[in-house]
């Protein structure tokens, strides 16, 4: 992360590490005066590759599941905070903000808690929505209170849940007063998708923004997931939509942001979405729904700046330049080197049998010549790694990570490649290794 600033206190952006603010997401957008985030997945930052790229980039993080209802509270007045206080002290201890997601929501619910009658119902969500942000009072810069209760289409209507059919639609403004007493001093946000333009669902959120500000309702801002593909592409009324949120008295966030898609098409509309923000005096900051395409909940549409080896996609370029910032810009990339030197690698299983496999990694030369290279390699635990070939192994303490370098097959001409392999013993497990970003010199 390039803001290496501690925050003193939630909702406090740190504006340090501005020598290097060309260089990465995170702090060109803090010296915008904005926050650059991901979603984070607990489970994925035993991974180098992955903390690295999280830890360089970004200067704040949202759980990407690990702080739902089913997660931290699955049986009633039962908490577990594990996984979530995982990410949040991860995230602190690099000095990034970290957004709460969610604490009311129709979906990702345990099953005790449909089943409740209304009064019961309004007792547990508004304990749940006390104990989770007193947990984590003082740690939290905003939370998506509410999310996604408003239906799609073309009517504008409430979203059938268990909380709108028994507590009607008084629910939304009784969970962000007991948010408020339970945390005066975090953001409050409704999060929805589909509200990017201006449409039916929008303009019911808007409405419900509206009224919550003329009547003292606290809320304080509203996420705009920002899904987009072909099918559902960034609205030319994208920057619009969001000021008219904004000149109701809210900051507006981008919350959720993935793009299906690839190449320069892919990073115009990311441009696009970074430079709406941009444009938009109140909108505070833009959260990426991921790192890696390979952890996308939609990897298939490979919608996210890096792909699955963690190279920065032409997307990530055309977001840092939005941004202001520059490839290069004091920090080595992943998949970089020095002097402009570049690689990739790629794997492919060339055999498997039972109780094992073998695994190859193409290393394949960027647009000039390269004398070296390296390529983290991950295993799940309990696999191990039984012979190599074509390159020398290095291990990390875990015993799950391995860097290869080559014996004898470093230099490559440009756009050359070659190869090294690797024999595993499973261990009872399945799992395909992950290959880390290739790094060229």
């Amino acid at each position: 992360m390039g803001s290496a600033g501690v925050l003193a206190a939630a909702g406090v952006l740190s504006l340090a590490g501005t020598a290097d603010a060309a260089g990465t997401l995170g702090a060109s957008a803090a010296a915008k005066g904005r926050y650059f985030g991901t979603a984070v997945a607990a489970n994925h930052l035993g991974e180098a590759q992955y903390a690295s790229t999280l830890d360089t980039e970004f200067n704040a993080a949202t759980p990407e599941n690990e702080m739902k209802w089913d997660a931290v509270e699955g049986t009633r007045n039962s908490f577990n905070y594990s996984a979530a206080d995982q990410i949040v002290s991860h995230a602190q201890g690099k000095g990034m903000k970290v957004r709460g997601h969610t604490l009311v929501w129709h979906s990702q619910l345990p099953g005790w808690v449909g089943g409740l009658a209304a009064a019961d119902l309004r007792t547990a969500m508004n304990n749940h929505i006390t104990q989770v942000m007193t947990h984590y009072k003082g740690k939290i810069y905003a939370w998506d209170v509410v999310n996604e209760a408003y239906q799609d289409g073309g009517s504008g209507a409430r979203r059938s849940s268990p909380f709108q059919d028994k507590l009607g639609d008084g629910f939304i403004e009784e969970a962000f007063r007991t948010a408020r007493a339970a945390d005066s001093g975090a953001k409050l946000c409704y999060n929805d998708y589909n509200t990017d333009g201006q449409n039916a669902k929008s303009n019911a959120v808007y409405n419900m923004v509206k009224d919550f500000k003329q009547r003292g309702v606290p809320i304080d801002c509203v996420g705009f997931q920002s899904h987009f593909n072909s099918n559902s592409p960034v609205p030319s009324d994208y920057q619009a939509n969001l000021q008219r949120f904004a000149d109701l008295g809210v900051d507006v966030q981008i919350t959720e942001l993935d793009i299906e898609g690839s190449g320069s098409a892919q990073a115009t509309n990311y441009s696009n979405v970074v430079k709406a923000c941009l444009a938009v005096s109140r909108c505070t900051g833009i959260t990426v729904w991921g790192i890696p395409d390979k952890y996308s909940w939609r990897s298939g549409g490979t919608p996210l700046l890096f792909d699955s080896n963690y190279n920065k996609k032409p997307a990530y370029d055309a977001v840092l330049a939005a941004l202001g910032g520059t490839s290069d810009g004091g920090t080595t990339p992943p998949g970089g080197g020095t002097g402009g030197a570049t690689c990739t690698a790629t794997y492919t299983t060339t055999a498997s049998w039972n109780g094992g496999y073998n695994g190859q990694v193409t290393v394949k030369a960027g647009g000039s010549a390269i004398s070296s290279w390296s390529v983290p390699v991950t295993l799940s635990s309990p696999q191990k790694v039984s012979a190599t070939w074509n390159g020398t192994p290095s291990w990390d303490s875990s015993g799950n990570v391995m860097t290869v370098k080559p014996t004898y097959n470093g230099s490559l001409a440009a756009g050359a490649s070659t190869t090294f392999g690797f024999t595993v013993t499973a261990n009872g497990s399945s799992a395909t290794p992950s290959v880390g970003a290739c790094t060229a010199s």
